[in-house]
């Protein structure tokens, strides 16, 4: 018997802060002995969040995930173990790569994508975007076409070419993130930069996907949105630029998922009567995260715990309540 209702995961970028999302996930695994892959019918994931989206569509568990930012992330941000940056040679160190990498950023990319390449590859291999076991939905952008670029599994017969692509390549797309890395070009030659300057919130991305391709019904979706931290920004009514030369970015990426959750919002149905849309996020105090700030991994991970601790009831009667219809590609 088919299943009507249609579960969609989207997962917001955010850089090493993905590990509270993939923690969040992990703890709802683990509590429920579910697995996220076998209850959700889509999941769009941008950037860090394209990269935890390509992990559960190739088997991986949440907590495997989690792993992978524990033991790879300082690795890929050029800095050390929490243990190790807590000596004081540890701290001397950080502060002198903290200022160099600084620098770098002024005139080149802060950091090398290598080593995130060489993790990603210990992790997917050769695998491609095609023997993912969920429908899968990465944003990217194209810098020649300076136009949005949508990786997407063939879930729909028009959908002939994406399914070809390595994770790998399709994660180093999604995450190569502005001044970060540096573009990623793909086997044809396209160069790929981060979905996040115009997806970091996939939920709208996901739920144009589940409406416009898939034709799936309103009344039958449900979306569950997490992010990655939010702080407060404080706008001065009369802002020049001296006001907002720090806040720009954060500003842009409030405002983009803002108008993502409203579209999720009007496509979904959702109402204060009859919820479809969840989202989690936790405020933060301004500066006490960044997205390459690997020192507070483990207080990420609380954070992720602690949000799906509150959501676990919701998730039970929402999305964990029946197994979605397995996903066969066309």
């Amino acid at each position: 018997m088919t299943n009507t209702k249609k579960r969609l995961l989207a997962l917001d970028g955010g850089g090493i802060k993905g590990v509270l999302v993939a923690e969040f996930l992990a703890t709802v695994e683990e509590a429920t002995h579910c697995r996220i892959a076998d209850h959700f019918d889509l999941v769009a994931g941008t950037s860090t969040g394209g990269i935890i989206a390509l992990g559960l569509g190739l088997g991986l568990s949440a907590r495997e995930i989690v792993n992978f930012y524990v033991e790879r992330g300082p690795s890929i941000f050029d800095q050390l173990r929490v243990e190790e940056a807590g000596t004081w040679s540890g701290k001397l160190w950080q502060r002198f790569s903290q200022a160099r990498r600084g620098a770098r950023q002024v005139i080149w990319p802060k950091y090398d994508p290598a080593k995130l390449h060489s993790s990603l590859e210990a992790v997917f291999g050769q695998r491609t975007l095609g023997e993912s076991r969920l429908r899968l939905v990465i944003p990217a952008y194209h810098a020649d076409k300076e136009d949005l670029y949508v990786f997407k599994t063939r879930h729909h017969e028009r959908l002939q070419v994406d399914w070809k692509e390595r994770a790998v390549d399709v994660a180093l797309a999604t995450a190569a993130a502005p001044t970060y890395f540096r573009a990623h070009s793909l086997p044809s030659g396209s160069p790929m930069i981060d979905g996040g300057i115009w997806a970091n919130n996939p939920a709208g991305v996901a739920t144009v996907e589940a409406r416009g391709v898939l034709g799936w019904n309103s009344d039958n979706l449900f979306v569950l949105s997490l992010g990655c931290t939010e702080e407060l920004i404080d706008i001065p009514v009369g802002s020049g630029y001296k006001d907002l030369l720090f806040k720009s970015t954060a500003l842009f990426m409030q405002g983009q998922s803002r108008g993502s959750m409203g579209t999720a919002y009007l496509l979904s149905g959702h109402s204060e009567a009859a919820p479809r849309v969840f989202r989690y996020q936790p405020k933060v105090v301004t500066g006490k995260f960044a997205l390459d700030r690997t020192s507070m991994i483990d207080r990420l991970r609380g954070l992720g715990a602690a949000c799906a601790r509150d959501a676990l009831p919701m998730l039970m009667t929402n999305f964990l309540d029946i197994p979605a219809d397995k996903f066969v590609p066309l």
